[in-house]
């Protein structure tokens, strides 16, 4: 098996077009099946998603890398604690 870069998402939730807090239940859900250490990509385009994986980073202790490749749109990568 290969390894992956660090920032090479195992699994990817698309939640563009849901509102708040729909792509943050989508994220927890999606969590739930990786493994610890494991990379959870979300695509979102609400603005307050990024506020709420702030959240999730502080209580949930897994690290957040939010980017905007584009503008509206979000790419939240969460590295399961």
């Amino acid at each position: 098996m290969m390894e992956h870069a660090s920032t090479t998402p195992e699994k990817q939730v698309d939640a563009r077009g849901q509102r708040c807090p729909m792509p943050l239940l989508m994220a927890k859900r999606g969590l739930r099946e990786l493994s610890s250490g494991a990379v959870l990509e979300v695509l979102a385009t609400d603005p307050g998603s990024e506020r709420d994986f702030q959240s999730l980073e502080k209580l949930g202790g897994h690290t957040v890398t939010t980017e905007e490749p584009e503008p509206g749109l979000f790419r939240h990568l969460i590295k399961k604690a």
